[in-house]
């Protein structure tokens, strides 16, 4: 199954657990609330349920899922390969007449379809088969230093959905903090008149979408910068790896 599909289902099931739990507790639980105060002609309590209730805190729950799921299985893909910049994939280089492309089909034969796609391997095939065509150290080295930044270049373009959906909860929550305000301000008559229950209300939905989205911006702010560290290390272990046990070996 694709990273696609698995995205696209995650998206869904977040959607649909999301508004379960909305229509299901928050939304009813939170109209209880406002009632209750209403009747006895006080504010609305600041319970969690109130803060919560409203679309727009809704949609940036439901990105947050969707943007925390992105950037652990990132996370989760670079850990699970870690452990190949401790072991001599290409020892058979010790040899004084060793053959690239030997060692090219055993890494395909004996490493398993995950690893296989790990970046590490990626650039150990490509340098291998340049070398094999060239026989120049020079055109390695140089084939180490292109594999790296295309693989730099590829991670910041797979990042682009997560940055987008940083950059989409906190609009989000602004979207909710004008639709309070002009809600507000269609109250402003009754607020003249003594009665500032309505705009209250209003003032408290533009409120707590802002403080939510800005809370959920933030925790995945974190997460993103947690990703961008281990990206960064992969390329540096990368770089150090073929260095080691690549490009030393052959000089």
């Amino acid at each position: 199954m694709s990273d696609i599909v698995k995205s696209f289902i995650v998206l869904i099931v977040s959607v649909i657990l999301v508004h379960l739990a909305y229509i299901g507790y928050v939304r009813p639980e939170a109209e209880l609330l406002l009632e209750a105060a209403k009747q006895v002609s006080q504010s609305p309590p600041r319970d969690l349920v109130i803060v919560l209730k409203d679309y727009e805190q809704e949609i940036c729950i439901i990105l947050m899922f969707w943007g925390s799921f992105l950037i652990l299985s990132k996370c989760r893909t670079i850990l699970r390969s870690k452990y190949l910049y401790t072991v001599d994939i290409v020892e058979e280089i010790k040899l004084e007449d060793f053959e690239p492309e030997q060692i090219i089909k055993r890494l395909d034969a004996e490493l398993s379809a995950d690893h296989s796609s790990a970046p590490l391997i990626q650039t150990l095939r490509t340098t291998l088969w340049r070398y094999a065509g060239t026989k120049n150290v020079q055109n390695l080295s140089d084939a180490i230093e292109s594999c790296v930044e295309a693989i730099a270049i590829r991670q910041d373009a797979e990042n682009s959905m997560i940055r987008y959906l940083i950059w989409a909860v906190p609009s989000i929550g602004f979207i909710g903090t004008v639709r309070g305000i002009g809600e507000a301000l269609s109250f402003a008559d009754k607020a003249l008149a003594g009665d500032i229950a309505g705009m209250t209300n209003s003032l408290g939905v533009a409120f707590n979408s802002t403080l939510v989205a800005l809370l959920i911006s933030i925790f995945l702010m974190f997460l993103f910068h947690q990703l961008q560290r281990l990206q960064d290390g992969q390329i540096v272990d990368i770089q150090d790896y073929c260095d080691q046990y690549l490009l030393a070996r052959i000089k």
